[in-house]
């Protein structure tokens, strides 16, 4: 079978779907990996527990500044290409940053955590790449295909984290090392997609609207504003979770456990949000992520038992589920394919600069916000609140609007 254009029945799109969401769940297992240690090797590393999370925050760092340039090498070489860069950052963090373990040097797992966060942008556009080849009937679907490849990352991610954590006398040294292995192997799977080159734009091919032109229409403007806030709240509660959970007298593993159980619920609904979107609208099931993360965010505050911290990380995973998908459903749908490297480009730069912010809060809100974990863990999920009324806003402002005017 050869590159080519879509048929009818999405048969290349189903063939695409399945590899993409292989790599989701393989290479994608590094990234609970590095989450659910992350920080506690931060903490070991760290002259100030206060910096704890930063290198979660330079992970999702890397991953803002390499959206651009990775969007801007897939619209020239193709989907592959990109994938490509993404397993080689990551492998290329795996190995420094276990060598900054091994030196006990903060400064150089810093390092390895920014280039970890090449592949985390890549890996972003695994959503994006599904729709590529998707009828617009089969798109929704594709992405929340995808995306449930995810549920198998969670699963694979924390078990590792628990058999190589402590399996040399450096802490956490075993997981990057499994982290180096994971993108090598992966990588192989990109060689069997079948996404054809964007064409080479003729002298005379529509230019596409600009980056503020994009952000300006109504429909894209809230799709950012919505995946921007489903990911970095997210991801504001999930970095400190790590923290919170051992901080509240609970052992490493059953921080793994509630990470496990985050992400489950990141994923598990994948299988039905595109059918979801299909019936109810876009609109309606991003207006439920954004009530369930507040649901998330009430359940932490009553207070710190483990039940407590299942609850609420399964609702916030369930809530950026709804939340992103359906964002990026909502963004795949409002822009031409010409338009596609520059403003998919410009969405993954905004998301992740969101996320960026949310993560270096995180830390801050959880250590240094209060004399215990559990003030600290009060603060991170009160942080929640106003994002969630400016996302749901926004939400409310695009639905009253005239459908006729949304995509102008």
């Amino acid at each position: 079978m050869t590159d080519s254009l879509p048929l009818p029945d999405d048969r290349i799109a189903k063939r695409n779907v399945v590899i993409l969401v292989l790599a989701q769940a393989f290479l994608g297992a590094q990234m609970p990996m590095i989450f659910t240690i992350g920080g506690l090797a931060g903490q070991s590393l760290a002259s100030n527990a206060c910096f704890a999370t930063l290198p979660i925050s330079l992970i999702v760092a890397g991953s803002m500044l390499a959206a651009t340039p990775i969007s801007a090498i897939m619209q020239r070489y193709g989907r592959k290409a990109g994938f490509f860069v993404g397993a080689a950052g990551g492998t290329l963090g795996g190995v420094i940053g276990a060598h900054g373990l091994y030196l006990g040097s903060f400064p150089i797992f810093l390092l390895g955590s920014f280039l970890t966060g090449i592949y985390m942008s890549a890996q972003g556009f695994y959503r994006f790449a599904a729709t590529d080849t998707a009828s617009d009937a089969f798109r929704p679907k594709a992405i929340s295909y995808v995306m449930a490849g995810g549920l198998l990352s969670a699963i694979i991610g924390p078990q590792i984290v628990k058999a190589t954590s402590q399996a040399f006398v450096i802490p956490f040294l075993g997981t990057y090392m499994a982290v180096v292995a994971v993108n090598v192997l992966g990588a192989i799977l990109f060689l069997f997609l079948k996404i054809p080159k964007p064409p080479v734009p003729s002298e005379d091919a529509p230019k596409g609207r600009s980056r503020l032109e994009l952000l300006r229409t109504p429909t894209i403007a809230v799709a950012v504003i919505c995946a921007m806030v489903s990911y970095a709240l997210m991801n504001l509660v999930m970095t400190s979770t790590p923290l919170a959970v051992v901080g509240c007298g609970f052992s490493e593993g059953s921080a793994a456990d509630v990470v496990t159980a985050h992400v489950l619920a990141m994923y598990v609904p994948s299988f039905f949000t595109g059918h979801l979107i299909a019936r109810f609208g876009v609109e309606k099931i991003v207006g439920a992520g954004l009530v369930i993360l507040a649901a998330a965010g009430a359940v932490a505050l009553q207070g710190v038992d483990l039940e407590n911290f299942f609850v609420a990380l399964v609702l916030l995973g369930i809530g950026w589920n709804f939340g992103f998908i359906g964002a990026t459903t909502m963004l795949a749908g409002a822009h031409e394919s010409y338009e596609r490297g520059r403003m998919q480009g410009l969405n993954d730069l905004l998301v992740f600069g969101g996320v960026t912010f949310a993560s270096l809060a995180s830390g801050g809100l959880m250590n240094c916000s209060g004399g215990s974990p559990v003030e600290g863990w009060t603060a991170v999920n009160m942080a929640m609140a106003p994002f969630l009324v400016l996302a749901g806003g926004a939400l409310l402002w695009l639905m009253l609007k005239p459908r006729t005017l949304r995509k102008a």
